[in-house]
């Protein structure tokens, strides 16, 4: 087996951990949480993308895609090995396994960290100094625990765990750290679930025509003012931009008055569509993919701006007199 173990930085969002969960389902089915990483078995995907390099690039390239920041992340033959040698990045990540493991501090363990003050009086620093100790004793000081851990990182006992799948359709939560008072500040938090949003959508090699931005009122507002408000953001085509849908998204919120100051909020898209990948021309034109993208990107803004109806685009009418042949319909 070949595991890749997955670490969000430590500055990142909570958040950010379903969503690195739901992008390494993109490329391989087996994908579990362990502790604070996500661990992702690869062996049957590594020659579909071209090696453990190329889907390591990948997979970077996806997470910067849907505005993940990846932390440590390490290759091994276990699960828990692969999350002991991406606690410690600094440790050589080449060579045998258990001469790996043996090299390593017991934090890179969580079973040895929880007893670490006494291993270190016994003089263990190590893994490699922890595994030389006598089986019986240590089963009986330490319980069984500590043994099985041991086992499964360096491949002598079978590792569990539970598959992670794909929800049938996203809606995400996001109780906010304190009470926002004015519409744009929300963008801030929004991004968060935004990440998480576009990481489901790559999943599921889908996009979205419209998402639903939904806020609850703090508890202490007046009694005359309603529990929560709502905005719903649409695009002209099946996307999941991430740069896209936040600059749109930040036009509606600047142009919303809360009510009441928010507490919580919630994103949430019924709309996921399969996004076909197009491929772009050799030459750009007119009909380069990413022109009209853009173009389209551009126009969703000014709607915004000015108002519904505002921007018409011209079509083509059936009809003999020339000065009729062309009418304005508001777009898209």
């Amino acid at each position: 087996m070949r595991w890749l173990a997955l670490c969000r930085r430590p500055d990142a969002a909570a958040g950010d951990s379903d969503a690195l969960a739901w992008l390494a389902l993109s490329f391989t089915p087996r994908v579990a949480r362990l502790e604070e990483a996500v661990v992702a078995e690869v062996s049957a995907s590594l020659r579909l993308f071209g090696g453990a390099r190329a889907l390591r690039q990948k997979l970077q390239a996806a997470a910067t895609q849907a505005g993940l920041a990846l932390g440590a992340a390490a290759w091994a033959p276990t699960a828990l090995a692969a999350l002991a040698l991406a606690r410690c990045p600094q440790h050589p990540q080449q060579g045998r396994l258990a001469e790996r493991l043996d090299a390593l501090p017991l934090a890179a363990l969580s079973a040895a960290q929880a007893h670490h003050a006494m291993l270190a009086r016994l003089g263990c620093q190590r893994l490699g100094e922890l595994r030389r100790l006598p089986r019986p004793a240590l089963a009986r000081r330490f319980g069984p625990g500590l043994l099985a851990a041991l086992d499964q990182a360096y491949g002598d006992l079978p590792e569990a765990h539970a598959w992670l799948t794909l929800p049938e359709r996203f809606d995400a939560r996001l109780e906010l750290p304190w009470r926002v008072e004015h519409a744009p500040v929300l963008l801030h938090f929004a991004e968060q679930l935004l990440r998480q949003l576009c990481a489901f959508l790559a999943a599921r090699h889908a996009g979205v025509r419209a998402l639903r931005l939904a806020w609850q009122h703090d508890a202490m507002r007046a009694r005359d003012v309603a529990g929560g408000g709502e905005l719903t953001v649409a695009t002209a085509d099946t996307t999941r931009d991430l740069r896209r849908l936040s600059r749109l998204l930040a036009e509606h919120l600047a142009r919303t008055t809360l009510a009441a100051p928010a507490g919580e909020l919630r994103l949430s898209a019924d709309s996921v569509l399969p996004l076909e990948e197009g491929s772009a021309g050799l030459l750009p034109g007119p009909a380069d993919p990413q022109e009209r993208t853009t173009t389209n990107a551009l126009l969703e803004r000014l709607c915004v701006r000015l108002g519904a109806g505002r921007v018409r685009e011209g079509r083509l009418h059936e009809d003999h007199r020339l000065d009729h042949m062309q009418r304005w319909h508001p777009w898209p």
